[in-house]
């Protein structure tokens, strides 16, 4: 189990009908006292991430903003660090960089773009040069590197971040993207299905901290959360036939049922547990949260 941390708590929000709406939908999850409102990275469905948060930051005071997460082959490293590290600037120092290799379904976003979908291995080997093209940048270095992906000369993200890096998220699921985490990750999400029970995140848990080595207790960890009450995400019932109840009754780490109570008291036997103390909410999930944000943010 990593130190015993603070719990934090996120709301992943993709979309606005208009700016006000945005600001709207922001300033009431700060409201509430959430830590972090973070933007997912795709082509459709979501606002970009980058303007998306730049507005949130200005709208609020001491909410963070992330991305969650960035696709990794989508941009340029040099340009992303630039992204990056002008939300920092802009956020006065709120900005937390979540990275990936690209989820499941990212194929469709790169035909748009007339790139290949590699396969994970490739991916995820590229993502690992990124970083360390990434985190130096970030850190204010100026960074040369003649890479098998990438190759950069005198490259700098200027105006440099406040942050020097900001706090770095990577989501990883298998054993070797895990192992990534373990060696470059701030903060690592937890990729799990909602279905995977407690037994599967500890598997998981124990891979990352065998790649984390001594750092491991420096490594924060996050988890989506998919029911909140008796409530899901409106997709995943469509699409998958999950409910609350189900989720809960075969025993699904994504599943926070019960009274705020009840709830309260899941999360923190999972913190001492497994040591997950940043806790994430879809839009849907924020008002059945709010209550256990209220009484457990912080402590």
């Amino acid at each position: 189990m990593s130190a015993r941390r603070a719990f934090r708590f996120g709301v992943v929000a993709a979309l606005a009908t208009s700016g006000d709406d945005w600001v709207s939908k922001v300033q009431r999850i700060e409201s509430l006292g959430f830590s972090t409102v973070v933007v997912p990275d795709g082509l459709r469905y979501t606002l970009a991430p980058f303007p998306a948060l730049a507005a949130a930051a200005a709208a609020t005071r001491t909410l963070r903003v992330g991305t969650y997460v960035v696709a990794n082959d989508y941009r340029h490293p040099v340009m992303l660090a630039k992204d990056a590290a002008s939300v920092d600037l802009l956020s006065n120092g709120r900005f937390e960089f979540g990275i990936g290799a690209g989820r499941p379904g990212a194929g469709e976003d790169q035909a748009m773009m007339g790139q290949p979908f590699d396969s994970g291995s490739v991916r995820l080997a590229r993502l690992a040069e990124g970083l360390s093209i990434l985190r130096p940048l970030l850190s204010g270095e100026t960074v040369t590197l003649a890479g098998r992906y990438y190759q950069v000369e005198n490259a700098q993200a200027l105006p440099a971040p406040l942050q020097k890096p900001p706090p770095i998220l990577i989501a990883a699921s298998g054993r070797q993207m895990l192992a990534l985490a373990g060696r470059e990750a701030d903060i690592v999400a937890l990729g799990l299905p909602p279905t995977a029970s407690e037994a599967e995140a500890a598997e998981k848990i124990g891979w990352l901290r065998e790649a984390a080595g001594p750092r491991f207790d420096q490594i924060e960890l996050n988890l989506n959360v998919m029911a909140v009450g008796d409530r899901v995400p409106r997709y995943l019932q469509m699409q998958m036939g999950l409910t609350a109840e189900k989720l809960a009754q075969g025993g699904a780490l994504s599943a926070l049922t019960g009274s705020p109570d009840e709830m309260c008291a899941t999360l923190e036997r999972r913190r001492d547990q497994f040591g997950i103390s940043y806790i994430m909410v879809g839009e849907e999930l924020v008002d059945g949260l709010a209550p256990v944000v209220e009484r457990l943010v912080g402590r």
